[in-house]
């Protein structure tokens, strides 16, 4: 296991990407539609996006050697 998450993953899926994305798919949708109902919602989703992939899942991988290691 690599010191860094981020160090294993492609461009696409670093967490400057992943906030790119979801920022320009709010913009874009407020844009396109200029529904509010609608750019909340896409809002809601990307956020719970963030905090699985920019929140979570580096946690829960910093935690995986500790974890390993106290259940052998």
């Amino acid at each position: 296991m690599s010191e860094s998450l981020w160090s294993d993953k492609p461009w696409w899926c670093q967490p400057w990407s992943i906030l790119l994305t979801g920022v320009t798919l709010i913009l874009a949708s407020w844009a396109l539609f200029g529904r509010l109902w609608f750019t909340l919602l896409l809002a809601l989703a990307v956020c719970a996006w963030w905090l699985l992939f920019l929140v979570l899942l580096p946690a829960a991988y910093r935690q995986g050697p500790e974890q390993a290691s106290r259940d052998a």
